[in-house]
Formats: C-alpha cells, structure tokens, sequence
C-alpha cells in the first residue's frame, strides 16, 4: 500500500486519491480485488473515516473504484489513459460526481435524516389517492393498458394538462405537448435537440447538478449565471450573453433547486427581452409550480411558448415513482421532439399516464396540493429559525418549497463535515455539486420536510461551536 502522511502540506483526501491511482497505474492493483473498508483503512492510517469517505467517493467518481451496496470497494477496469483524460484536479471534467452523489444517496440507504434529499418524505404523499387510481386503471380493459400507447403520450391525459395549463395562462392544445418519463427525461431529450456539441448553453449557478452533467455529455460549453434571491443577476446575464451568444438558458424560476429562491416579475420580464434582444431560447424547468401559493405568472405564461419552452411533472406531488413528465412547446418543437422520443424508446409508459390521469380527474389532488403547500411553509419558516438559532447563516428566505441555503460563517468547504454528517446517519448536500466550475461552495442546501430532527440540529450547534 502507501503511507499517508498528516504532516505533509499535501491534503490527505489528496494523498490517499494520488495513492490508489499510483497503485493502478503501476498495475499493484488489478481489476477485481478488494481494496480495505473505509473503518480499516481509516485505523490503519490513523485518519478520520469522513477523511476516506471523501477520497474513496472521489476515486469512485473519477472511475478507479466500483462500489458495490453491502460488499465494498473494488478497482474497476481502467487504464492509465483513460485516467489522464477522466480527471481534472481531483475532479471529473464532465461531472460524474454529481451523479455518483445522487446515486450514494438513493441507494445507500445510510441516512436516518435525509436533510440534503431533492425529494419529500414517502408520508407526504396521498397514499390513499393513488391505490385508487390504481384500482381504477386496473379494471380497464386490458386492451387499454397493453399496448404502447401514443407516441405523444395517452391523449386523455394531454388535453387534462392543456387544461391544467390554461389556469396557469398557457395556452397550448394537446397536440402542443408532449409526454416524457419525468421532468428529467424531458430535459435530456431538450438537450439532445437543442444543442450541438461546442454550442454554449447557459444555466443557473448555482443549479440542477444532474442537468449541468448531461449538458456536458451532449458536448455543450456550459456557462453559469449566478443566482440571487429574486433570480439571476441580469447585469451578469446580459454580460454574458453579449461574450458567449447562447443557444438556450435552462431555468428553474420556481422555488429553484437549490436556492428555494423564486425571479419577481421584473427580472422575469428582463430575462424574456434578454433572449429577444441576443436570440437565444429559455427552457423553463416549472416542476415546484404545485408547491408555490403564490400565482405568480411564469415566464412561458408571459411568452406564450415563443421562445419559452416549458418542461413539467408529477413527481414532486404525486409520487416520484409514476416517472410521468411533459413539454409544452411550439407545434414545430413537439413534432421534432416526438421523433427524437421515439428514436429514443419509442414512446413513454401509457400505463403510467394513465394513472397520472385517474390522479388528475380526482378531487382530492387539489385538496393534496393545498396541504403539501401549507406543510411546506410551516417546515420552511421553522427550518430557518432553527438554522439562523445553531449558527447558521441563510442565503435567502425562500417564500415556500422545499429548500434552504445555508453556510457556517467563516467555513469555505463544508465537504469533509457533510461527510461526517453522514457517518452519523444525516445526509447533507453540499452545494459544490450543483455549481458548474471546479471550486467549492460554502453553502449546503437542506430540505425543509426533513429538518423536523433534534439530532441534525443539535449536530449543526455543535459543528457551529467549533
């Protein structure tokens, strides 16, 4: 093995990532073998084990390591080429850390506090309202529930939602929208027809991690245009535009995730004549719309889905599970994408839209959405007295949703506390993830459904202290 050194100026994170990759490269480790556990590896270096939790999450990120639920760690296949080009400081060039993040905190299931989660908590959902919807999709006819279903997606469905968007001031006809496997699917096929490998696109900064990392699959220059608490600096966006001429800005101007942070109306209205004046498109991720009490406009509802195309779905209300997501956008847009589906996977599950349905034509949805919004409010006011009460500083107050930024005054990277969090059970997210350049971030994103715990709060005091 190798030494690991605490008095070297080198970061130990460091040290153990440059030593297991040396280890690889120098073929001392093959494809296959067992590396040690992050405990035995921790006391035999006498390191901490949220110190080789990190460098092992990085080894993984970067594809040296496999990790394999409830068995280890173990070298993946990789050769000294691909390393050169995988890694970049520590770091993926195309941001597979993000994803190895997700993928730890779905299925890990370490976490009895999921404070860091993009999800809400199993109770919050109407358990009762969807097993009878699945009842009622059971009794149809099997000739209704076999089949593949409309390339667009189950047509009852699409003029529900045409209907749905009309309360919100978009006007489009079913024909203008097309069904998808959830908001993110949505997003990955708006990429694939969007942009072109060495186009620049544009996204929130900081943002949607998962989004930043498929738009960099697809070969995109992304550029980050920071957020604030009314949404992004139009000063810097206007900057930006005028030096980099984007094909498209993917936005989240609802209670965006991570911020919570929601644009006004003027930055809306700015943002819409930004992309006249430098003729880009905006992509308008709306999928926290059924949690905001407010009846703020979005931008599409403004535009009339000229050059807003609008990106929806169910997960955040109905389930995430049902997987039933949509774009509403021109005629010409729809029938481009609908080809680029069916190239994909042929069409989206018509069994599951179905369901989407039953749950839509029942009146207690709206019942549900009005206690998931008042749920919400009480657990953000409550989630950011008790931060700003263990020492926290807030980025913002969000007005609703689900999420807060938070900071501890004086600490740049909360990463190696995250990761001691988490050997204690709390999930935390650490905003490096969600940002679209190489340096860290000292805020950590908390979902407020999960921030009803003595324990997360009395760990916060206590790191707070230090």
């Amino acid at each position: 093995m190798f030494v690991v050194d605490p008095k070297a100026p080198k970061p130990l994170v460091v040290q153990i990532v440059e030593g297991y990759r040396a280890l690889i490269e120098a073929g001392k480790l093959r494809s296959g073998m067992k590396i040690p556990s992050i405990r035995q590896f921790a006391e035999s270096s006498r390191v901490s084990m949220s110190t080789v939790v990190e460098a092992y999450d990085r080894l993984v990120a970067e594809g040296c390591l496999v990790a394999r639920q409830n068995m280890g760690f173990f070298i993946r296949e990789v050769g000294s080429e691909r390393l050169s080009t995988a890694v970049d400081g520590g770091r993926t060039l195309l941001g597979m850390e993000t994803l190895w993040s997700v993928h730890k905190g779905w299925v890990t299931g370490n976490a009895s506090i999921n404070a860091g989660s993009g999800w809400l908590p199993e109770n919050w959902f109407d358990e009762e309202a969807l097993k009878k919807s699945l009842r009622a999709v059971a009794g149809r006819p099997t000739a209704q529930i076999v089949g593949y279903g409309h390339p667009k997606g189950f047509p009852s469905l699409r003029w529900k939602i045409a209907d749905w968007l009309r309360e919100k001031e978009i006007y489009a006809n079913p024909e203008q929208i097309l069904m998808t496997t959830g908001a993110m699917h949505a997003l990955s096929l708006l990429a694939k027809y969007l942009i072109g490998a060495g186009q620049t696109v544009f996204v929130e900064e900081p943002g949607f991690g998962t989004l930043n990392v498929t738009l960099r699959l697809q070969g995109a220059k992304v550029v980050g245009v920071p957020m604030g608490a009314h949404g992004p600096d139009i000063e810097m966006l206007e900057a930006l535009a005028a030096e980099h001429k984007p094909r498209v800005f993917f936005i989240n101007p609802r209670l965006q995730n991570p911020t919570g942070a929601s644009y006004d109306m003027p930055t809306s209205h700015r943002v819409l004549q930004l992309a006249e004046r430098y003729d880009f498109l905006i992509v308008e991720d709306d999928i926290y719309a059924e949690l905001d009490p407010f009846s703020s406009r979005c931008l599409a509802g403004m535009d009339q889905l000229n050059r807003v195309i609008y990106v929806n779905g169910f997960s955040k209300t109905v389930a995430p599970s049902l997987r039933v997501g949509y774009i509403a956008a021109h005629p010409d847009i729809i029938e481009d994408l609908t080809l680029h589906k069916i190239a994909a996977g042929l069409t989206s599950s018509e069994l599951s839209e179905r369901l989407a349905h039953e749950v839509l034509l029942d009146g207690r949805y709206r019942k549900h959405l009005r206690v998931l919004r008042e749920r919400l409010a009480i657990a953000q006011v409550q989630t950011c007295e008790r931060l700003e009460a263990a020492g926290l500083e807030l980025f913002h107050r969000p007005r609703a949703g689900m999420f807060v930024l938070a900071r501890f005054p004086g600490l740049d990277d909360p990463e190696p506390l995250c990761n001691e969090a988490n050997l204690r059970g709390i999930l935390m997210a650490p905003l490096a993830g969600f940002c679209t350049g190489a340096g860290g971030s000292p805020w950590i994103r908390f979902n407020v459904a999960y921030c009803d715990n003595e324990r997360l709060f009395e760990y916060l005091s206590m790191m707070s202290a230090q």
